[in-house]
């Protein structure tokens, strides 16, 4: 188990920033090597019979942990000391007590809802919502007696406590699963609300968890827990990642909040691999100054897009003014405007496949979050399985594009999408 690493200096908490060089790791463990290394092992030597007992009761819940007693090493699908200290590191971000690493996104998302959710419950969900969390949401837990519920950023408190009175009377709400800014149409959904109507369904025996995709601004511009979230979720291999060079995923919360995720997770066996969790260790150094610059880069952009006479309803956060009925949630819940970027181009799928194709330095391609710029066509590609009237209903339309703005010049992407539009 890797001890936590001091946070402070002369009683001064140190910021995030700063602890994402060394927080949960010694240098003194491995030579003196500046960096964790790469702990690629399926086991762990125990150095007597009684301690790796000792160290399966904790891990099995078969007793509690004395004071001072971890999880010790024992198998890497259980623990592994690069998924430990990415595991202390990420838990800065957001404020939270325990976070969990997983294989992907969708791998903290459904082992998130696995752990919650049982047959006869109903999953409350904010749409839209990323493509294969839609899936699962209205095609897979249906199968094991899950109904799905769906509201959106129109929706108000009395709004939703009537679909779950007339569609599902008499069930149990089983949890509340937030994305926000939604994707792809950076739609803000309200997570005290959420908490809220959680409070209102929940009991001394039965505890409603919110829990909230967080990937479109990450813990930079986002806190969901300050907002009444019990679980953060995210798809790390967006902008924690960074890079466009690994599929990850994370959940986040306190330790009681999380405890059934970590146990799932250990018999899912979803967690992240070390050789990840290292690369994301070297992520998390350059997260603020990567999701800033990104964000200063869409700022610019968005001014320019703004203006084009071939852009059609432009969604960015940072144009938000106090007349938008949104605005009011920004300022209370947005630390800032991320990177994410959406608008439609005149002439439907066609006209959007003209500007696609004419593309230069921005790639066609799914995913965000990383160095580069990309852009996608949500309606055929990200969200392709989303039937087309709820599509047309939540602003999906066969004109949208959304774009994720990296780190490059902001000149250059703006002679890029410029060109681009001019196809149109």
């Amino acid at each position: 188990m890797c001890a936590k690493w001091d946070d402070s200096i002369e009683g001064r908490r140190l910021h995030p920033e700063s602890l994402m060089m060394s927080y949960g790791y010694n240098p003194a463990w491995s030579e003196g090597s500046l960096k964790s290394p790469i702990f690629q092992t399926s086991t762990f030597v125990f150095e007597t019979a009684e301690e790796g007992k000792a160290f399966f009761e904790v891990a099995y819940g078969l007793r509690e942990a004395n004071e001072g007693e971890g999880i010790g090493l024992i198998y890497s699908r259980l623990n592994n000391p690069d998924l430990e200290i990415l595991e202390d590191r990420l838990s800065l971000w957001d404020g939270a007590e325990m976070a969990a690493a997983f294989k992907s996104g969708m791998a903290a998302i459904s082992t998130t809802l696995w752990a919650y959710l049982r047959p006869g419950d109903v999953l409350l969900y904010s749409r839209p919502i990323y493509g294969g969390t839609d899936h699962l949401a209205n095609y897979v837990l249906p199968e094991f007696d899950i109904t799905p519920i769906a509201f959106d950023c129109r929706d108000t408190v009395e709004s939703i406590e009537a679909r779950l009175s007339s569609e599902a009377p008499g069930k149990r709400l089983g949890l509340i699963l937030i994305e926000t800014p939604a994707n792809p149409t950076n739609d803000l959904i309200d997570i005290a609300m959420g908490a809220e109507i959680a409070s209102r369904h929940s009991s001394d025996d039965h505890r409603v968890p919110v829990a909230v995709d967080n990937t479109f601004l990450g813990p930079v511009f986002q806190r969901p827990l300050d907002h009444g979230a019990d679980i953060v979720l995210y798809s790390a291999t967006k902008f924690i990642g960074g890079h466009s060079d690994l599929i990850a995923g994370a959940a986040l919360g306190s330790e009681k909040m999380m405890a059934p995720v970590r146990a799932m997770r250990t018999f899912l066996g979803t967690m992240v691999g070390p050789w990840t969790g290292w690369l994301l260790l070297r992520s998390l150094e350059t997260l603020h100054l990567r999701m800033n610059r990104q964000a200063e880069n869409a700022t610019r952009i968005a001014a320019f897009l703004r203006e084009h006479p071939k852009v059609i309803n432009l969604r960015y956060l940072g144009h938000l003014d106090a007349d938008h009925p949104q605005f009011d949630l920004y300022k209370r819940q947005c630390l800032g405007s991320g990177s994410m970027i959406s608008f439609e181009v005149p002439g439907g799928e066609a006209g959007a496949f003209r500007f696609l194709n004419a593309l230069k330095m921005v790639h066609l391609a799914v995913s965000l979050g990383g160095t580069e710029s990309l852009a996608e066509h949500p309606a055929s590609m990200t969200h392709a399985d989303v039937g087309r009237e709820e599509k047309d209903r939540l602003g999906v339309t066969e004109g949208l594009v959304r774009v994720s703005i990296g780190v490059e010049h902001p000149d250059d992407l703006i002679l890029d999408l410029g060109q681009a539009l001019n196809a149109v």
